[in-house]
């Protein structure tokens, strides 16, 4: 028996989290079911007793991965505390601490090409971590006045791009390296310059 296998008395989660590794080791789509099997210690015709196949194994990955994420944004977001701006700004760093500790579930949720129509359940969850951005960029905005603030989702759609952008490009290993600024501040610069077009901060002086 390997190292997973059925001694951990959870054949099901020991397959996710063999497809997890694999993931990010070679990608979501650089490895096979009979390379997870293996991975658990348990022949491939066992892995079909819970999943129907690899994408529902990748997208039970990308469930729990959302889930993990949700919780954290929630935690970074603190109710909006100590101040609108700080907790907005909290859920940007919170998205690049997920993607640097969650490598697997980052990659089965965001670059495994599963269809949300597919499977239904992943946009249930993601709902929820989206749901935190958009009540940080309404608590934001109130200080505008109703006719000139930002649609929230559209505000929070902007920030979400910005925080994927700079995950995908300098906060995940090479280029990330060759980086000449650190992702937490290529990503505070950007948040200010956004939030600065919209007349949410003050213009520097």
């Amino acid at each position: 028996m390997s190292k997973r296998g059925y001694h951990h008395g959870n054949l099901r989660q020991a397959l996710v989290e063999a497809a997890l590794d694999l993931i990010t080791e070679k990608g979501p789509q650089g490895f096979t079911l009979s390379e997870a099997a293996k991975e658990a210690g348990v022949t491939p015709a066992a892995v079909y007793r819970h999943f129907a196949g690899r994408d529902e194994l990748i997208a039970e990955g990308a469930r729990q991965g959302y889930e993990i994420f949700a919780a954290l944004m929630e935690f970074a977001y603190n109710e909006g505390k100590p101040s609108a701006l700080q907790a907005f700004e909290a859920t940007g760093r919170a998205y690049l601490a997920f993607a640097r500790k969650y490598p697997g579930h980052y990659q089965a949720m965001f670059e495994s090409g599963l269809s949300m129509a597919a499977h239904p359940e992943l946009a249930t969850v993601a709902a929820k971590a989206r749901s935190v951005m958009e009540r940080a960029a309404v608590q934001l905005s109130k200080q505008l006045p109703p006719d000139k603030r930002p649609p929230a989702s559209m505000f929070s759609a902007h920030i979400w791009a910005l925080n994927h952008g700079v995950v995908e490009l300098f906060a995940r290993g090479s280029p990330g390296a060759k980086s000449p600024y650190p992702p937490e501040d290529l990503l505070e610069t950007g948040i200010g310059i956004y939030l600065r077009g919209l007349g949410l901060l003050p213009p520097d002086r």
